[in-house]
């Protein structure tokens, strides 16, 4: 039976925003200049402000905000430039509403500063690596962490990616990784886990994941999937422009929903919510005679 359905938005102490009957939608707010698809968008505190409004009516449950591209070939930003751009939209997001954040940073001291401004969450796509301090942060914080498969930096990630086997192999770079957390004091409970579409693949390899996705899920962690506009959409239906692939991208959410995905992060949550409304709607067995409309 399939039981997900979006929960209640309020701010939640460790792991019940993932419980297992519980998918989460996560909306993507960049505030960079250099964002794949949707760089320098966000400017002013209104374009900020109406973009999250926009979301949270349409469903989103989390909001991850971010102040460094990860796009390929993507430069580092300097703590100083990511801190100016992340800390005052965490703050303008925080006065308005109680909808859990989640901080896209390998920066210990960008994590820790959001933290402290009402951020609840650490989205970490080095998997707590680029950082020695970020694991002090999250194990003093006590909040969930979501660690991610990278091949490489966003600066050499798709220069000519390689595996044995992408599945076996992601997994077995996640276990390892979990397992250095928990030694490291952070509870598994406090874990997620992100297969890393995108980052370091090809598409065969994307696809491959996407295919395989209930793998992941063995690993017992909630497992969030990024695959909003990615390249791997754009060439496998021949899309150039990332803003065009967003039905393509709630196909995928659905997908993933029935599969076994815990938080889908999408920069265009509307067409995401309806897809899994949709997928729920199917999936669900307790209809009763009444429930059919002509």
């Amino acid at each position: 039976m399939c039981s997900c359905h979006l929960p209640e938005k309020k701010i939640s102490q460790g792991p019940l925003y993932f419980s297992s009957d519980k998918v989460q939608i996560m909306g993507i707010v960049n505030i960079t200049p250099d964002s794949f698809s949707d760089g320098g968008r966000i400017n002013n505190e209104h374009a900020l402000l109406s973009i999250v409004d926009h979301m949270l009516e349409s469903g989103a449950d989390l909001i991850d905000i971010g102040g460094e591209s990860s796009r390929p070939f993507a430069p580092p930003v300097p703590l100083s430039e990511e801190i100016s751009r992340v800390i005052p939209a965490i703050k303008t997001i925080r006065r308005k509403y109680r909808v859990p954040i989640s901080v896209d940073t390998t920066k210990a001291e960008v994590a820790r500063r959001s933290l402290i401004e009402g951020a609840d969450i650490i989205n970490d796509i080095s998997a707590l690596r680029h950082d020695a301090a970020m694991i002090s942060v999250a194990v003093e914080f006590q909040i969930p962490v979501i660690i991610m498969h990278m091949q490489g930096t966003p600066e050499t990630m798709q220069n000519n990616p390689h595996y044995n086997n992408i599945v076996s192999d992601i997994c077995d770079f996640l276990r390892l990784r979990i397992k250095w957390a928990e030694d490291h004091g952070l509870s598994r409970n406090k874990i997620i886990i992100d297969p890393g579409l995108g980052f370091g693949k090809t598409v065969c390899h994307n696809l491959t994941i996407l295919r395989e996705l209930k793998q992941f899920t063995t690993l017992g962690c909630p497992v969030l999937i990024g695959h909003s506009r990615k390249s791997f959409i754009g060439k496998t239906l021949s899309i150039k422009d990332p803003l065009l692939r967003d039905e393509a991208t709630a196909v995928i959410s659905a997908y993933c929903v029935q599969n076994g995905a815990s938080i889908i992060r999408v920069h265009d949550v509307a067409k995401t919510a309806q897809a899994i409304k949709m997928i729920q709607a199917i999936c669900k067995t307790d209809f009763t005679e009444g429930d059919a409309q002509p």
